[in-house]
């Protein structure tokens, strides 16, 4: 009989294909797994509408479920309630640290934006940096720079 723990400690082993340090649910990504039967049906929440690694990410638990010997796996896609990084694991913003890229910091605004600061930079822990383009090297990333180590760096956004 499969349980819902271990089908869910499966899925949890799949990696983000953009940040590959990041399993789904270090991203907050994986949002529910359930099992009837024989079935198992996993559910993820794209980091946007849009987000081109939704579909890697599908095959990815399916093939990860499948190859533990469950034939029966079906992965939904939820928008709603749309992904924050508030969803984000400690352990994940700290693989991101380690890997280049700045965790989000702060919690996502349910009201007035909030103005940020200033980004640590991961490489020498520096505050002197400055955003050089709102878009890095995906949506859900901007491109920064440290002004004191000059190294460019992702840091991902808080959403």
């Amino acid at each position: 009989m499969v349980t819902r723990a271990e089908a869910w400690a499966i899925a949890a082993t799949v990696t983000d294909p953009e940040v590959p340090v990041l399993t789904i649910e270090d991203l907050g990504v994986l949002r529910d797994v359930t099992v009837d039967g024989e079935r198992v049906t996993v559910t993820l929440t794209p980091t946007y509408s849009g987000c081109p690694a939704l579909e890697t990410m599908r095959d990815d638990v399916v093939l990860a479920l499948t190859h533990a010997g469950y034939e029966r796996v079906e992965v939904r896609t939820t928008l709603s309630p749309a992904w924050t990084t508030d969803w984000m694991t400690d352990a994940g913003k700290r693989k991101l640290t380690a890997y280049g890229i700045a965790p989000p910091t702060g919690r996502a605004a349910a009201g007035p934006i909030r103005v940020r600061v200033s980004v640590r930079c991961p490489r020498c822990g520096s505050l002197d940096t400055v955003e050089v383009s709102r878009f890095g090297s995906t949506s859900c990333k901007a491109l920064f720079e440290c002004r004191a180590c000059l190294e460019p760096f992702d840091h991902f956004k808080v959403l």
